[in-house]
């Protein structure tokens, strides 16, 4: 009932931002560092110490950080965008385009976790590369249209 109250409340929306902001930077920190760690986790021999050391790691940053903090940016994103803006604006519909774009990425990083688990990855290291160079340009996309605002 609460929460009710607080969603309802134009109280609630600088917290809103804020709580959005804060999973917006978790969820990029991750979506940042998870590729590189699968490129450096490329070079090592399946089965050896130091890859089932990067099997946890990768683990615990998709399951413990990316994924919540995915899951909170989506949920105070479309509170904000439609308590702030009311879905209106081009630049809205093309930042949810690109965070569209970026939560598929995120759910190939997830398969990608999976498959360095059953020691399956077929990825050379520069597929990894490659990967934070697009990652790197939806970002910039979804931060311009959120200040500049173009459309």
């Amino acid at each position: 009932m609460l929460l009710l109250f607080l969603f309802g409340t134009d109280a609630f929306y600088p917290w809103a931002k804020a709580i959005h902001f804060i999973a917006v930077v978790s969820w990029m920190a991750g979506i940042i560092c998870l590729p590189l760690l699968l490129g450096y986790h490329t070079g090592l021999t399946k089965g050896s110490s130091g890859s089932e050391t990067f099997k946890v790691m990768e683990r615990r940053l998709l399951r413990a950080i990316m994924t919540p903090a995915m899951i909170v940016t989506w949920i105070f994103g479309l509170w904000l965008a439609w308590k702030g803006f009311a879905f209106s604006g081009g630049w809205l519909h093309a930042k949810i385009a690109l965070v569209v774009c970026l939560s598929g990425l995120h759910g190939y990083l997830a398969g990608a976790v999976r498959r360095f688990a059953a020691d399956t990855n077929d990825k050379l290291a520069s597929h990894w590369r490659i990967l934070s160079a697009v990652q790197m340009v939806l970002i910039i996309g979804i931060v311009t249209l959120v200040v500049v605002k173009p459309f």
